[in-house]
């Protein structure tokens, strides 16, 4: 009697270590690229099919017991969740019972159409790209923010950006534009308006500037000089602006076929800034447009060394003399590569 009541006790001993191990022992693996995904709408059956799918779970008998006793089975949230190697199912449970879901990290540095940025987030969270554009293209939804589908891209600060992966567009919306609310401090809308431009103007030219140079000391020149051509009435005449009407960004030389192209942003042809910005700028370019000196400068091109910075000039004739230095340069350049 004694040796059957010690098998029996071994035996609950045995069963309750294994059942403490299925339960709070590091039985869960990490899926590949350790995040699991529950899409809006999933259902509990489906989260226990796709949790063994993945082999993040070898079985489904105690997920499906501790979930049931955390009610779990009728609260299902949508979301990206980090797996751990080693986690225990209880925390697993625990984890998605909570809804504690891993934030995806947006990164924005420049992007140059609504298009890029919708093809962006169709690729990082659950809404579709085509949502995303939708939503960037619908005036009607875009006056509830002061802006429409030309000036929608103004709303963009490159940045890292933490936002759930199954946010709708809206929401993801919401968050580029409540970092740009905080970006236009009262210093930088103050700026802004002393030299007559709101801060869409700014980050209009700010966006022309950035395509131009990536040198910070020639960004506020730059600016100086666009500044003084729309108060001169000139054209604003900036080869970026060509290459983003014509949607080309890989033109290298921009030729007199292209001046002719027609479109709003082709400030060869439209006198003023575009209607809205070609690419998102940085915060760098954004201040250097708001610093921008004060100067005579209406002329700038590329200097002849090739080193990135430009040479300004404030009459033509002065800037004809700068051009024909850097065209005799290019096209000694030009030959030798020819030659080689």
């Amino acid at each position: 009697m004694k040796k059957v009541f010690a098998i029996v006790v071994i035996l609950l001993a045995v069963a309750g270590i294994y059942t403490a191990w299925n339960l709070l022992g590091p039985t869960v693996d990490a899926p590949d690229g350790k995040y699991f995904y529950i899409a809006t709408g999933s259902s509990y059956q489906k989260v226990k099919n796709d949790l063994q799918q993945q082999d993040i779970i070898s079985g489904n008998f105690f997920f499906d017991k501790l979930a049931r006793q955390a009610k779990y089975h009728n609260n299902v949230k949508a979301g990206r969740y980090e797996i751990e190697d080693g986690m225990s199912t209880y925390n697993l449970v625990r984890m998605l019972r909570s809804g504690k879901q891993s934030p995806v990290k947006l990164v924005i540095n420049k992007i140059r159409t609504k298009e890029d940025l919708a093809r962006k987030i169709g690729q990082q969270f659950e809404s579709d790209s085509i949502d995303m554009i939708n939503f960037l293209g619908n005036n009607d939804s875009l006056q509830n923010y002061n802006l429409d589908s030309h000036t929608v891209m103004v709303a963009v600060i490159p940045n890292t950006y933490l936002i759930y992966w199954n946010a709708p567009v809206k929401k993801i919306f919401g968050t580029l534009k409540n970092e740009q609310e905080k970006f236009w401090t009262k210093e930088r809308k103050q700026k802004a308006a002393a030299k007559n431009l709101n801060i869409n103007q700014v980050y209009t030219m700010a966006s022309i500037v950035e395509e131009e140079t990536n040198k910070l000391k020639d960004k506020g020149l730059i600016a100086s000089v666009y500044m003084n051509r729309i108060n001169k009435g000139m054209k604003l005449e900036a080869d970026p602006t060509v290459k983003y009407a014509m949607r080309n960004f890989g033109l290298k030389r921009i030729l007199y076929g292209h001046l002719r192209y027609a479109s709003p942003y082709n400030t060869y042809q439209q006198k003023g800034l575009p209607p809205g910005p070609i690419c998102t700028p940085s915060a760098e370019t954004i201040d250097a447009v708001l610093d921008a000196p004060e100067t005579d400068y209406i002329f700038f091109v590329a200097k002849p060394d090739f080193n990135g910075y430009s040479n300004f000039a404030e009459n033509y004739q002065q800037h004809l003399k700068y051009a024909k230095e850097y065209q005799t340069a290019l096209d000694e350049l030009i030959r030798k590569k020819q030659a080689q």
